[in-house]
Order: structure tokens, then C-alpha cells, then sequence
């Protein structure tokens, strides 16, 4: 049984090489999981958000590419700094466009979208930030 005492001594919290590979494959697999509903659910999705089935599908295909990039980089035994802050990055663009497609109504999604597009950019602005803390903790 672990205790909270092994995990936040020297354990997932405390220990930055950890944090950051943990955050990042986190990062990958719900990044791919979301490529994959875009993907299959292409149909569904336009009625329930508003997003077309063209731009759906293309977001579902950068996301799975983006996700198995992203798990590549949590991969070596020692993560290149260089490799993970690109990932930061990535994440924040992907954050500051998906703000600025729903303050421009590009593409004109519905309420339902809108709100879930912004929901999404939290989460991804979350996966920076813990990535980014996790990459300073391995100095």
C-alpha cells in the first residue's frame, strides 16, 4: 500500500523526472483518446458542437499525430529539456488558439462548442503548466 508520505517524499511530486513523464504521457493518451472521438465521431460531433466534419476530422488526425509526438518525447530515460519545453509551447499555442477560434467565431461553433473548446483549453493550459514546473524541478 502506498502511503502519502512515499509519494509526496522523494515520489511522483517531489521527484521533477517523474512529474514530467507522468504529465506528459497523461498528456498523450487523453490527447489521443480526444483525436480518436474527433476521428470516429466526426458525424455526431457537428450536431452536438457545430464543428464541421472536415475540420473535425483534421483536428481528431493533428491530435493523434500530436499525442504519439508527445509520448515519443516521455519515452528516453532521460528527457530532453529541449524536446519537453516544445511540448509547453505546443500546449500553449494550442490554448491561445482555441481562445482566439471562439472570440472570432472561427469556426462558428455552437454554444455547446464554444464552451467545450474553452473547457479543453484549460485542460491543456493545466498540462503546460504541470509540465513546465515539472521540467524546472529537473534542474
Amino acid at each position: 500500500m502506498t502511503s502519502l508520505r512515499s509519494v509526496t517524499d522523494g515520489g511522483l511530486f517531489t521527484d521533477g523526472r517523474r512529474l514530467l513523464r507522468a504529465a506528459l504521457r497523461i498528456d498523450a493518451v487523453i490527447t489521443g483518446v480526444n483525436g480518436l472521438a474527433y476521428l470516429a465521431l466526426a458525424g455526431p460531433l457537428e450536431s452536438l458542437l457545430g464543428l464541421p466534419t472536415g475540420p473535425g476530422r483534421a483536428i481528431g488526425a493533428l491530435l493523434l499525430v500530436y499525442a504519439v509526438a508527445v509520448w515519443a518525447v516521455s519515452m528516453p530515460d532521460r528527457i530532453g529539456r529541449g524536446a519537453a519545453m516544445a511540448v509547453v509551447e505546443a500546449n500553449l499555442l494550442w490554448t491561445v488558439l482555441s481562445i482566439v477560434a471562439v472570440a472570432t467565431g472561427r469556426p462558428e461553433l455552437n454554444v455547446a462548442g464554444g464552451v467545450w473548446a474553452v473547457l479543453q483549453a484549460l485542460v491543456v493550459a493545466g498540462f503546460a503548466a504541470l509540465q513546465y514546473t515539472a521540467l524546472r524541478q529537473t534542474r
